[in-house]
């Protein structure tokens, strides 16, 4: 029995997605298989390769001859292109990357709070200035009113003194 490592397709008609499998040589395409190690989605950009690293190089190490498209998947995951790595060092490095994307999404929420807290601080001390401004100005209203008070007392004073004062003249005639 001849082991090969090549695809097999799946998905919808105009919408393939592959499983990268080991197989007899002599089964049909989409037939029995050994092992799946992996998936192929060859329609986002760039492709989407899931490859377990550890039972790929397993298969090598026994013999099983990969197809060409296998052979370039393969060679696209040992030169460090964009491959997911199903194998337990890529699941630890999958379970880092999404820590460190939690951690980073975590930093990013608490920057947004802070710069939400500071506005808000802002807004306030706003606030505050207007009503001291309001309060102030309130002051120069009442002090100004105060001033036309006196005006008017000092006017209606010396209106009376210059009717007594007329009214004295009439009295002296």
């Amino acid at each position: 029995m001849s082991v090969r490592l090549r695809l097999q397709r799946h998905g919808a008609k105009k919408n393939p997605f592959y499983r990268v499998v080991a197989t007899d040589q002599r089964a049909p395409r989409d037939g029995r298989f050994i092992e799946i190690l992996g998936t192929y989605n060859p329609l986002p950009d760039p492709p989407e390769i899931r490859l377990d690293r550890e039972r790929v190089e397993y298969w090598l190490g026994v013999g099983a001859q990969p197809s060409n498209t296998v052979r370039s998947l393969i060679r696209k995951m040992n030169r460090g292109e964009p491959v997911i790595d199903l194998s337990e060092e890529g699941a630890e490095a999958a379970a880092k990357a999404a820590k460190a994307a939690a951690r980073k999404q975590a930093k990013e929420e608490a920057r947004k709070q802070a710069a939400e807290e500071a506005a808000k601080k802002a807004k306030e001390a706003e606030e505050e200035a207007k009503a001291e401004e309001t309060e102030a100005a309130g002051e120069e209203k009442a002090e100004e009113g105060a001033e036309k008070a006196e005006e008017e007392k000092a006017e209606e004073k010396a209106d009376e003194e210059e009717a007594t004062e007329e009214s004295g003249d009439k009295d002296e005639e």
